[in-house]
């Protein structure tokens, strides 16, 4: 008689096929299909004693076959999880931060960015907020997301955290502080943003998608911390350090850090690195320069940057471009700027005799519009010109010619002596010698005309007739690109002639060419001491042009030394140490000028040994230190500190060498006799006002 079944069997539900876990089903026992583990794995786990010195686990382990019908989860990324769970902490933190507010007060000095040991891993304290609501702005109707209801009696910090401000920016009122700061004052990354959009933008909610990328206000406060310089701190070498500059740098690598891991808002970190990268390059940290150099422009080549309108669909069976097509005209010109500015940097940072990272071969993109075009948005056409434009460095169309775009092509133009002497000694069986004619090397006659001579005398009228200094009672101006338009060429030139410069010939047409070049740029800054004018305004790049000029005039005082012409070599030394003096009086608020003057201080250690002076170093200072920063200043602010009145001024009106202004081999040349050591006649009268035309 068969048993009766108990009631645990009788109220069992039968299992559906694939049910049971799959050890039961392999080992064909009854299941149950408890979860997480089923009660006949449990018998048999403890049916059996462990041996000695082991144990069982504290529970199977049962596996499931997905049920039909059943929704499984799916696999989430490792870092998106991360991303989910910080923002639950974040909000979680705001929500504790609002119930410590409403119960009671806190106090919140103005501005509090001072560094402090235990609040950072760095020692630098996050800047807090002292507003009021009232301060901030409100949401606009319309917004991706609603604002969320601000605590009553909250303090001004937390209130500004509810509105999604970010709480590693400083307050709406110190942020937009250094927004003023960098637009007035800074050379280079300014350029590539759209002054009166991103101001709007700072007016809309944080959270709004047209609020701009944290990335770049970081970015903007480290570039604007060394006109509103804090907590300054001098190193043994006698460079600065700004650790709120520092602060903000670290916080915008960690947006391209990121950036290139993810791609996420990679237009907008790309500017950031721009703004970054001149930085870098006003502190003179080399490392970092080329590093982000090289990230620039291989970021900016998938992006299609190169191509005209800065959009291409097509290409050698090339996925297309990855960002979409520019949706204005505004949108449009900031690609352009954007492209042009790594460039630039590009061509800067490989001054040294680098490669580029890009060759003007694979530039398509045209040349920028105008400032004021850009700015004021006008409907002005693309700039019908680009670098593959045969008459770019002559020819300069009215409607789309500024400094801006000026400095550009004399970039460009020094760019092109870098690829001739790069491209020139890659395969060349013996260094460029002194005693060897440059203008047989094949190239050299084209790069040296171009350089020496074409380009300034090509520029437009008013601005050839006009160097950027303007000094005048109602108020001084500097147009630094225009600045360094006039001695970029010069410059250039240096870079082209140096290695063939031989001072034992008269007749050598690169030392003649290199002297002149060192005189232009000395006279520039003669104009410029002149006037109460700041030089630390001035684009850094001007401190490579000085420590160039310097270059020469190193090796001119050295021929002196050894010919024992005292007089002369006295001069050479005020020259020399005017420009010294320039670079330590730049470095002042840009370490890149300290930085240089060191390694010039370096390339003079020879003759400073050879020189009969007791003090060569000091040769041109001024009687009174202080007497070119406030006895003689104009004004009560934008002062030149401690920049040495010269002793020696550029020759206005020098002996003619006409006879060296062609290019041709010197052999088919009439070259007068006195050669350039005419050039340094001490009875020639002199003016700090020398001009600045070409040879």
């Amino acid at each position: 008689m068969p048993k009766a079944a108990t009631s645990s069997q009788s109220t069992r539900p039968a299992l559906r096929r694939n049910q049971a876990c799959r050890s039961c089903r392999k080992r064909k026992l009854k299941c149950g299909a408890e979860k997480p583990h089923c009660g006949s794995q449990w018998e048999a786990l403890i049916s059996v004693p462990a041996p000695v010195g082991y144990a069982h686990p504290s529970e199977p382990q049962c596996s499931y076959d997905p049920v039909e019908g059943l929704t499984l989860a799916p696999e989430s990324d490792p870092l998106e999880k991360i991303r989910r769970l910080e923002e639950q902490i974040s909000s979680l933190k705001s929500r504790l931060y609002e119930k410590q507010a409403n119960g009671s007060t806190r106090s919140i000095s103005p501005i509090h960015s001072g560094p402090s040991q235990s609040n950072s891993p760095t020692g630098i304290s996050l800047p807090h907020a002292s507003l009021s609501l009232s301060e901030t702005t409100p949401y606009r109707e319309g917004t991706a997301s609603p604002a969320p209801e601000a605590p009553a009696n909250g303090d001004p910090f937390m209130e500004l955290l509810f509105l999604g401000w970010n709480p590693d920016l400083p307050d709406p009122a110190t942020l937009n502080h250094y927004i003023d700061v960098f637009f007035r004052c800074d050379p280079c990354g300014s350029r590539v943003l759209h002054r009166p959009s991103f101001l709007a933008s700072m007016l809309l909610s944080p959270r709004d998608p047209g609020f701009p990328h944290s990335a770049i206000l970081h970015a903007i406060c480290a570039s604007a911390s060394r006109w509103s310089p804090q907590n300054v701190i001098t190193l043994p070498d006698g460079t600065r350090r700004d650790s709120f500059g520092d602060w903000h740098a670290s916080k915008t690598r960690h947006y391209i850090d990121k950036c290139m891991s993810t791609g996420e808002d990679i237009f907008s970190v790309m500017q950031a690195c721009i703004l970054l990268s001149w930085y870098f390059y006003q502190e003179g940290r080399w490392v970092e320069v080329w590093i982000f150099a090289a990230f620039q422009t291989r970021v900016s080549v998938p992006l299609r940057l190169n191509y005209p309108g800065t959009f291409s669909t097509h290409g050698n069976n090339s996925p297309g471009a990855y960002l979409a097509p520019p949706k204005d005209l505004r949108d449009l010109e900031s690609r352009r700027r954007t492209w042009w500015m790594t460039i630039l940097f590009d061509r800067i940072a490989s001054v040294g005799g680098w490669i580029h990272s890009v060759d003007e071969r694979d530039i398509g993109t045209e040349l920028p519009l105008r400032n004021e075009d850009f700015e004021s948005e006008n409907p002005m056409p693309s700039n019908p010109q680009d670098i593959a434009s045969p008459d770019v460095f002559t020819r300069h169309p009215p409607a789309y010619t500024d400094s801006f775009i000026l400095l550009i092509k004399a970039v460009m133009l020094f760019g092109r002596v870098t690829d001739y002497n790069v491209r020139g000694s890659l395969r060349a069986p013996t260094a460029p010698s002194k005693n060897q004619n440059p203008f047989y090397l094949e190239g050299f006659e084209a790069v040296d005309q171009l350089a020496s001579r074409d380009f300034l005398e090509n520029l437009p009228h008013i601005y050839k007739s006009n160097n950027g200094v303007t000094d005048v009672a109602e108020g001084g101006n500097i147009d630094t690109d225009l600045y360094m338009v006039h001695i970029i060429p010069h410059a250039a030139v240096i870079t082209l002639h140096n290695p063939y410069v031989n001072f034992n010939d008269p007749n050598n047409v690169s030392t003649a060419r290199c002297i002149h070049s060192a005189r232009c740029i000395l006279a520039a800054y003669y104009m410029l001491s002149a006037t109460s004018l700041d030089i630390t305004r001035l684009h850094p790049f001007v401190t490579i042009c000085w420590y160039l000029a310097a270059v020469v005039q190193v090796q001119l005082c050295k021929y002196f030394i050894e010919i024992g012409d005292s007089d002369r070599e006295s001069t050479v030394w005020g020259e020399i140490n005017v420009l010294r003096f320039a670079m330590l009086a730049y470095g002042e608020k840009s370490p890149i000028g300290t930085r240089q003057e060191r390694l010039l201080q370096g390339l003079m250690r020879e003759i400073v040994r050879m020189t009969a002076h007791k003090q060569p170093l000091e040769v041109g200072a001024p009687l009174y230190p202080f007497s070119s920063s406030s006895l003689w200043r104009k004004g009560d602010s934008n002062g030149i500190a401690g920049v040495p009145m010269p002793t020696s001024s550029p020759f206005e009106n020098g002996p003619s060498l006409s006879g060296l202004t062609s290019t041709t081999p010197p052999e088919f040349q009439s070259i007068s006799g006195s050669g350039w050591l005419m050039s340094h006649d001490l009875s020639q009268s002199v003016s700090p006002t020398g001009g600045m035309g070409s040879l």
